[in-house]
This record gives structure tokens, C-alpha cells and sequence, in this order.
């Protein structure tokens, strides 16, 4: 319950912000309470006029309605527009701060964790989180005051009768205890269902050619029936739940009014009470029934949102990818591996004590069989992983010591899975860091990366909107956009991760040569990983790895004439 207060608190902590708008809430819910309780005293008013035979005061009875549902009204739309925008300013602040910090962890975080669950968090139970502060908090403001008001009303009118109704608070008390337990459970449960059900979609858009080709849509359609089936369950547990409760609490409500209403009709209770009093305490006694039910109520959305915020709470303490470095030096591209071993979570060994010292301007090729620790080793470098042991210096500086940020402008890197985001050539181009690229530049480094001959081709040239990863482009034009991105950062270090494996033999070619060019003017380190004999033959060093380590290394022709791994590779894969 403790650690239940303390997420409740900082998620009321959100809210300080908000205080002046929160004034107009309460001020505008304190009005409609205030005509709740006026109910019952506008009954009294009539009742005791009618008795007394008083005119006058019975033609103001028409003119009282009309006012009192006038400020009714107000209160209501009042409470309820501020409310409204203090509940979506909420879900505004808090989706920045998870999506901020989503950038912001490690790459492993991704490696653990589906993009349907991570979307789930950021889409649905940052949406949800609003149910447990602001939702909640004007059910309880608004219904809150009325039973206030109404009990102060029947207080004030007969104390004694108005106990009766305290008796049975700790049964209410009891079954919305029960209730609370039972739905928070079934609430955490329905927000992992709805990340499996976003899982199901995301997995089947991504991959509908594979799912189209290989006739997989009945398939996929079971998966999203069953993780849907999953998701309607709970919540109808819920509703359940939530159904069962509000009855209950009002069947004990209706059991203390009767209690109430033998008493209040026994003489010596009623004493000289007059028949306008005895009707408005009974009407603001049955009033009582409708804000205790909302408030027996609101205790659905504040375990569901509580559920999600201890979700969206949890992400937000993730440990974040760690940033020590305090030095940004201009490198030169000098990298030397010094021991190196990588071992990831589940005990696998990436890479297992390796030594190596690339010179600044040196083209160095890694090779070897899939599964060899290659990519793992150039992820070292950007720091998407951490070295288990051992240490990598750049220019002599100690790899942690470099900040971040200053680290990773200064590598270019084109991936194997080749990533396009859904904007026009120019932007995916000079993305990020690259934003204030020149036209001529932009042109340049397409024409390096023999990019430029197709995008003049396309129908709006540079300003060519892509689709979602830029499907509408072949694999070898999506890698050459990506080479491009990679020529234009300038970067002293260049990483080429398997870059050319989509291209045909001629843009290969002009690449490759494009490349040597850049390499020579601009004395870049470039480590290529490759499998084919032109990418890899005038590297200064090829080095041969296996499970992590260097088996052998040298250049094209000394591991030619060794005879030894490389050569085997080499006949076997590297043959054009």
C-alpha cells in the first residue's frame, strides 16, 4: 500500500502545474454541489408555501428552477472543460517524457522488448495514466462536494437520523477493498494484452509482403483473433467486477435509507418537524445514492490507472544508456581494441579477447562466417554495446572518457538492415545532425554514393516523399541512400556493416570507387564488413574472425598464401 501512495503522489505531482486551472474546477464543481444540496432546500421552500397558503413565495418557484439549473449547468460544463484540459495536458507532458526517454535507453532495452509493447506504453497507458489522476480526481472533486454538501444538509437538519448512515461505511469500505484488488490485477493484465495485440499489427504491416507471399494472412489473422480474445476477457473481468461492486455498495446505501425512513416516520423522532423538512431531508438523504455510486465507481479507473502508471513509472527509472565521457575531442579515426571481450545477458560470448590496432586512414576488412562476432564488434564502437571486459581507445582516449554524443557524430555507420523514415530523399538524406546540408551537398554525396541518377528519375527528384522504411524503392536504391547519409556526415571513422550485399555488381562498383576517393581525400578509418572479393581486396588489413576472436590477419595476398582460413573463405565465398 505504501509504495501504492508514493506512485499516487508522484503522479499528483504532475499536476502542480495545473493549479490555477484546478482552482476553476473546484470552484465550478463547488457551484453544481451547491445545487444539489439547493434541491432539497427548493422543496422545503415549496412544501412549507403551500402549507402556509403563501402566494407571492410560490410564484418565485418557476423563476428558482430555471436558476438552478442554470448554475447547474455552469458548474458542470465548468468542472468538466478544465478538468478536460488539465487530462489531456497530462497525456501531453507524460507521452514527451516517455518518448524522450525511450531515446534515450540503451539498445538493449530494445533487444529485450517487442515494438508492440513499447508503442503499447507510449500510446495506451500513458492515455490510461489520466484515469487514476485527473478522470479520478473530478469524480472525486465533483461528487466528493455533493456528498459533503448533503451530508452537512442532513447533519444540520437532524444529526441523530444522519449516524444511521455511518453504521455502514466499513462494509462499503470492505467491498470496495476487495473490488480494488481484484481489478488492479485484471487492469495490468489487459494493458499486456494490448501490447500483444499491437505486437500482432505491427509485426504483420511490417512483414505483409512475406505474409502475402507465403499465404500467411490466415495465420495472422488467428494471432490477432487470439491476442484480441485475450484483451476482451480481461476487460469483461473487469466490467464484472465493476458491476458487482456498484450494486452492492448501493444495496448497503438503500439498506441504511430504510433504516433512516422507519425512524424519521416514528412520532417521537419526527417530533414538530413540519412536512416541508421531513420531505427535503428525505430527498437530500436520496440524493446521497447517485455521488456515492460515482464515487464507488471511480475506483475502476483509479486501479486502471494505477496499473498503467506503475508501467509508465517503471520505463521512466529505466537506467539509461550511461554517458561518463566527459572529454570531445576531434578524432583522427586511431582505433585499437585492447582485450576486448563482449558477453551478452544469457552468457553468449560475442567476442572473446581481441586485440587490434587500426591506424588513422587504414581500411580494415572483418570477415568470417555469420555468427562470428563482426557486427558486435563495430556495435562497440558507437557504444550500442558495452565491452565486458578490456578497453577501446580512440586516438589513445578510452572509449567511456568521450562523451556520447561527440562520439557518435564522429562515426558514420550504414547498417545492415538499411533504416528510411517516411519523408522526402532530401530529408533522409541529411538527417539528424545533418539537417543544415547545403543542396550541392546533398548532391554530392548522392552522387558518391551513385544515388543521384535514380532519385532525377523519381517524380519529384530530391522531394520525393518515402514511404514507411521506403518500400517503394529497390534494395540496392535504399543501401545507396544510406551510403549516401553516411558520405555526407564527413565522419572520421566510416562503418560499412555488410552495405553493399544489396547492390548489383555495377553500383557496387562505381560505390566501391567512390569510396577509395573519399577514403584518400579525406583520410577516413573505415572498418567494412563484406562478403564479396571488391569490397574487401584492397583493404590494408583483412581480419579473419571466429567466435569472437582473430583467427588470422593480414592483407589480401599474405592470407592467400597462407592457405589457411581466409583461403578457405575466400574459395568458398568470396569466389565473383
Amino acid at each position: 500500500m505504501n509504495q501504492d501512495v508514493k506512485i499516487y503522489v508522484r503522479l499528483i505531482s504532475y499536476l502542480k502545474q495545473y493549479w490555477g486551472i484546478a482552482l476553476l474546477v473546484l470552484v465550478g464543481f463547488a457551484i453544481n454541489a451547491a445545487t444539489e444540496v439547493s434541491v432539497a432546500k427548493l422543496l422545503k421552500f415549496i412544501i412549507d408555501a403551500i402549507q402556509s397558503g403563501n402566494r407571492s413565495e410560490l410564484n418565485w418557484f418557476p423563476a428558482l428552477i430555471v436558476l438552478l439549473i442554470f448554475f447547474r449547468g455552469f458548474g458542470l460544463f465548468m468542472g468538466g472543460y478544465f478538468t478536460a484540459v488539465i487530462s489531456r495536458s497530462l497525456v501531453f507532458s507524460i507521452r514527451q517524457e516517455v518518448y524522450a526517454k525511450l531515446l534515450r535507453l540503451p539498445s538493449q532495452y530494445y533487444l529485450d522488448n517487442s515494438s508492440g509493447h513499447i508503442t503499447a506504453k507510449i500510446m495506451y497507458n500513458v492515455e490510461q495514466v489520466t484515469a487514476a489522476s485527473s478522470e479520478s480526481l473530478q469524480t472525486i472533486v465533483k461528487d466528493g462536494l455533493i456528498t459533503v454538501g448533503l451530508l452537512g444538509y442532513l447533519f444540520y437538519s437532524n444529526w441523530k437520523l444522519t449516524l444511521c448512515i455511518f453504521i455502514v461505511l466499513p462494509f462499503i469500505g470492505f467491498l470496495v477493498r476487495k473490488a480494488s484488488k481484484r481489478m488492479r490485477k485484471l487492469s495490468i493484465q489487459v494493458q499486456d494484452t494490448m501490447g500483444d495485440v499491437n505486437h500482432v499489427v505491427q509485426e504483420s504491416v511490417n512483414g505483409q509482403a512475406i505474409v502475402k507471399s507465403f499465404s500467411g494472412e490466415a495465420s495472422e489473422q488467428k494471432r490477432f483473433y487470439n491476442s484480441s480474445q485475450e484483451n476482451l476477457k480481461r476487460g469483461l473481468k473487469m466490467v464484472v467486477v465493476q458491476n458487482l461492486n456498484s450494486p452492492l455498495v448501493q444495496l448497503v446505501m438503500a439498506i441504511a435509507m430504510s433504516v433512516i425512513v422507519w425512524l424519521a416516520l416514528r412520532p417521537e423522532i419526527l417530533g414538530d418537524t413540519s412536512a416541508g423538512e421531513f420531505v427535503a431531508y428525505i430527498t437530500a438523504a436520496g440524493l446521497l445514492a447517485k455521488p456515492v455510486k460515482s464515487l464507488t465507481d471511480v475506483n475502476e479507473k483509479l486501479q486502471r490507472g494505477m496499473a498503467a502508471a506503475y508501467s509508465v513509472f517503471e520505463l521512466l527509472d529505466l537506467p539509461e544508456e550511461e554517458n561518463t565521457g566527459t572529454q570531445t575531442p576531434k578524432l583522427q579515426g586511431h582505433i585499437r581494441f585492447d582485450h576486448v571481450d563482449l558477453t551478452y545477458q544469457d552468457g553468449t560470448h560475442a567476442i572473446q579477447d581481441f586485440t587490434l590496432n587500426i591506424q588513422s586512414g587504414q581500411t580494415v576488412a572483418l570477415v568470417g562466417r555469420s555468427g562470428a562476432g563482426k557486427s558486435s564488434l563495430v556495435n562497440l564502437l558507437v557504444r550500442f554495446q558495452e565491452a565486458s571486459k578490456g578497453q577501446i581507445y580512440l586516438d589513445e582516449i578510452a572509449i567511456r572518457d568521450i562523451e556520447l554524443k561527440c562520439l557518435r557524430t564522429q562515426v558514420a555507420m550504414v547498417n545492415q538492415q538499411v533504416v528510411l523514415f517516411n519523408r522526402t530523399i532530401r530529408e533522409n538524406i541529411a538527417y539528424g545532425q545533418l539537417e543544415g546540408a547545403t543542396d550541392e551537398e546533398i548532391i554530392a554525396a548522392a552522387k558518391a554514393a551513385y544515388a543521384h541518377d535514380f532519385i532525377m528519375a523519381l517524380p519529384e527528384g530530391y522531394n520525393t516523399q518515402l514511404g514507411a522504411q521506403g518500400l517503394s524503392l529497390s534494395g540496392g536504391q535504399r543501401q545507396r541512400l544510406a551510403i549516401a547519409r553516411a558520405i555526407l556526415k564527413r565522419a572520421p571513422i566510416l562503418i560499412l556493416d555488410e552495405a553493399t550485399s544489396a547492390l548489383d555488381n555495377e553500383s557496387e562498383y562505381f560505390i566501391q570507387k567512390a569510396f577509395d576517393e573519399a577514403i584518400q581525400d579525406q583520410n577516413r578509418t573505415t572498418i567494412v564488413i563484406a562478403h564479396r572479393l571488391s569490397t574487401i581486396e584492397n583493404a590494408d588489413i583483412i581480419v579473419v574472425m571466429d567466435k569472437g576472436r582473430i583467427i588470422e590477419q593480414g592483407t589480401h595476398a599474405e592470407l592467400l598464401a597462407q592457405h589457411g582460413a581466409y583461403y578457405q573463405l575466400h574459395q568458398r565465398n568470396f569466389e565473383e
